[in-house]
């Protein structure tokens, strides 16, 4: 169903590259620039978000690539644009054993390792979980029919160091799957949507969850809900936002189209990030309206309690169709991209404030022969030099996408704790920028002991006597600030 409507507008990306001299397009306030044209056939580029490494460089998955039997890849960047393959998934007739089709982005764990997923493949071709660190390829996982099929999503680590993740469809009433997987590969389905009737729960959950500060995870459905409109796919509802606990509790927050004319919005393909303000922030890929009859999408705030608001509708010359999520920037913005829309009619890359004032920073489709790019699709990545990373779908050199960033005088570099949560003395990872020659780390104000393990990592415990707040690391170029708050857990 859903994979068959995508599938058009994704299938290839090959290991091979044609790099691009880096084009800018200034304005007073940032600097678009296009790294890589992939040098593939038909579509390219990547549908999930980068992941940034211990290396400092930037890791992700892509579909198919110019041969038959190719079935996707996992490769990294450089920021300045150098790509590396790192792994490539294979198939042998219908047989692929490893996994085939990886759709969503990687997720760094604690370990040191990525963790992803992909669409089909497996043992019975209904998608795999795997693990990959430095090329060392495992798989952990194959799904079945029961347990789900189809992870269109990525994982996050929750803060007991399991992995959680959705599978858009089947499972116990065909409507999708949340679960629970170890790092060992053990796992547990803990919901199945479709368990109430009409799907009031929601149906098919094509992105991925976010721990929230209260432990509980939350995300979104593309289709189920009561709103008992048809907003697509045949099947009722136009989708959800949801709760669930980490034994498998789930609460519908609300239903999307629950107003007239979907003026709320419909379909929410993305996910949700919860902003420094506690509060959810998302994209829907439908509903809106800019001006009555439109239906481009819209971007929208609710609280853990369920309140909706919707913070913008778009109207097709700012954007429209936004499959990917919001990331929330160390300006305090939110920064995303729409698949559709703008002076070129190819997408755009969009800042919006949570007060929602939107400003569009870039119209793909601007160069000759969209060598800029189009038809973006992965949401962006704010790396800790500070720039903002992402990549199209189609356009480019050859029209197999791009990977582009957007620099800015607001986005200055930070560290990143990996986790952003522990208990004191726990272990955590720092990541960075020109950490060498780092003289101090401090958990909000109280000094840690730390190793520098290189120029983009360093190791360290939580101090005696840290309370939450922010981890700010002091180089020989000034302090460096983390872009979240590291919450002590007592």
């Amino acid at each position: 169903m859903t994979k068959q409507r995508i599938n058009s507008a994704r299938k290839s990306f090959c290991s091979a590259l044609l790099l691009c001299l880096a084009t800018a397009i200034p304005s007073p306030a940032q600097t678009f620039s296009t790294l890589l044209s992939f040098n593939g056939t038909g579509g390219g580029g990547s549908n999930g978000a980068f992941a940034q490494g211990l290396d400092g460089d930037l890791y992700a998955t892509a579909e198919g690539g110019p041969q038959s039997d190719d079935a996707g890849t996992i490769y990294k960047i450089t920021p300045s644009g150098m790509l590396t393959t790192l792994y490539a998934f294979a198939c042998q007739g219908e047989s692929c054993p490893n996994g085939a089709d990886p759709y969503a982005g990687l997720v760094l764990a604690t370990d040191g390792s990525f963790y992803g997923t992909t669409t089909g493949g497996g043992a019975v071709f209904h998608g795999t979980v795997f693990r990959i660190n430095h090329g060392d390829f495992a798989l952990l996982h194959s799904f079945n029919y029961k347990q789900g099929r189809d992870p269109y999503a990525g994982l996050i680590q929750a803060t007991d160091g399991n992995l959680y993740g959705t599978t858009e469809q089947n499972g116990s009433h065909n409507g999708g799957t949340v679960f629970k997987i170890t790092p060992g590969g053990k796992l547990t389905t803990l919901y199945n949507f479709c368990s109430q009737t009409n799907c009031a729960d929601g149906q098919y959950p094509y992105a991925g969850l976010v721990q929230a500060a209260d432990g509980n995870f939350y995300g979104t459905t593309l289709n189920g809900g009561t709103s008992g409109s048809e907003c697509g796919n045949g099947v009722s509802g136009c989708g959800t936002v949801f709760k669930i606990t980490p034994v498998g509790t789930l609460t519908t927050l609300y239903s999307f189209c629950s107003l007239t004319n979907c003026t709320d919005g419909a379909n929410p393909y993305a996910g949700l990030v919860q902003a420094a303000d506690g509060n959810f922030y998302g994209t829907t890929w439908q509903g809106g309206n800019c001006p009555p009859g439109c239906s481009s999408g819209t971007v929208f705030r609710i609280t853990s309690a369920g309140t909706l608001t919707t913070l913008h509708a778009f109207d097709v010359t700012d954007g429209s169709k936004p499959y990917a999520g919001l990331a929330q920037a160390t300006d305090g913005n939110f920064y995303g991209t729409t698949s559709e829309g703008g002076a070129h009619n190819q997408g755009t890359v969009f800042k919006i404030t949570s007060g929602g004032t939107l400003t569009n920073l870039h119209s793909f489709c601007s160069q000759t022969n969209c060598a800029d790019g189009a038809d973006p699709r992965a949401g962006l990545t704010q790396a800790t030099n500070g720039s903002l990373y992402g990549t199209t779908s189609s356009g480019g050199a050859i029209g197999a996408g791009t990977v582009f960033k957007l620099s800015s005088r607001w986005l200055v570099p930070f560290v990143e704790s990996l986790p952003t949560s522990g208990n004191v003395g726990a272990a955590v990872i720092i990541l960075g920028t020109k950490l060498a020659g780092t003289t101090a780390v401090s958990f909000s104000g109280t000094a840690a002991t730390f190793t520098v393990v290189s120029g983009t990592e360093i190791t360290t415990t939580v101090p005696s006597g840290a309370t939450t707040g922010f981890v700010t690391v002091t180089t020989p170029s000034g302090k460096l600030k983390s872009n979240k708050k590291f919450r002590i857990i007592s």
